[in-house]
């Protein structure tokens, strides 16, 4: 397997053209979503009594009246005592879920979203938004099984050059190469994890209709998505340098080991320890908050 088709030679400290760098890692560690909360009361009426003083009629009729011992006086009639009533507490309530749109129309949609997340980041250089979301599954599809596809990178390939060293007749990497990805790992580590993760679950209905189209019988984007992060936290980190030998116009690793992993994991030690770490980290943060 090739270095990469961006690894092409030149002289001295050698510089090379670049080709697609699949960068879905963005959009692959894409969810989590809110829920609401609620509570309630009661009253009682309150109850009185009366009493009446009792007068002793004599057997016959006096001709005076007699005089009771005090005039019993009639009671006041005591105000009536309404409840309070408490103010109604308004119920919260989730809004409603933004409405998706058709997979062949959500490219805006998917683009205002990544921008979204991005925080300020002048993130739009880097997007390809053709067809984001079958690209963005297609990548994910090849990424399980180890490989990149290229063609379908939801982001665009670094400008920088690809530049390798001679030293005492050998061809090293350059660690100065690791720099054109500190933006895409600078970016994915960046993002918020709640944010991320609510924006996936969000957008996974397209997702899914897209994986459909693949025409897998038994397996879920979800399953799918697991899959290739798995594959991308198995890949090594290199802190030595890393010895290439040419192949025509192309580079390989001279370590067989290295040069036995799969594409999707050779992107990553292209990449640079440092950059890997970070992605890594993000992948081992959200890979247990995903959907299973």
């Amino acid at each position: 397997m090739q270095v990469n088709e961006e690894d092409r030679i030149t002289h001295g400290k050698q510089v090379a053209s670049s080709n697609s760098i699949v960068w879905g890692l963005a959009l692959l560690v894409v969810v989590l979503t809110g829920g609401g909360w609620y509570y309630l009361t009661r009253d009682e009426t309150p109850q009185q009594s009366e009493e009446q003083a009792a007068v002793s009629l004599p057997d016959t009729a006096p001709e005076q009246p007699l005089q009771t011992e005090a005039p019993v006086p009639e009671p006041e009639p005591q105000p009536v005592v309404t409840p309070q009533t408490q103010p109604a507490v308004a119920t919260p309530t989730t809004p409603p879920p933004e409405p998706l749109p058709a997979l062949a129309e959500s490219d805006k949609f998917v683009h205002d979203k990544v921008v979204k997340m991005s925080d300020g980041m002048d993130i739009n250089p880097l997007l390809n938004e053709n067809d984001m979301v079958r690209q963005f599954v297609v990548f994910v599809d090849n990424l399980a099984q180890g490989e990149l596809a290229r063609k379908t990178s939801p982001m665009k390939a670094p400008t920088q050059k690809f530049t390798v060293s001679d030293i005492t007749n050998k061809t090293y990497l350059d660690p100065d190469s690791y720099h054109r990805y500190d933006v895409y790992a600078d970016f994915v580590s960046g993002l918020n994890d709640e944010q991320l993760l609510a924006t996936y679950k969000q957008m996974l209905p397209l997702l899914d209709k897209a994986f459909t189209e693949l025409g897998y019988p038994n397996i879920t984007f979800n399953q799918r998505l697991q899959q290739a992060i798995k594959v991308l936290l198995a890949t090594p980190i290199i802190e030595e340098p890393i010895e290439l030998y040419s192949i025509s116009v192309n580079y390989k690793f001279v370590d067989p080991k290295l040069e036995a992993l799969p594409d999707a994991q050779k992107l990553l030690i292209r990449m640079g320890p440092e950059n890997t770490r970070k992605l890594k980290k993000v992948l081992r943060r959200l890979q247990p908050l995903l959907p299973q």
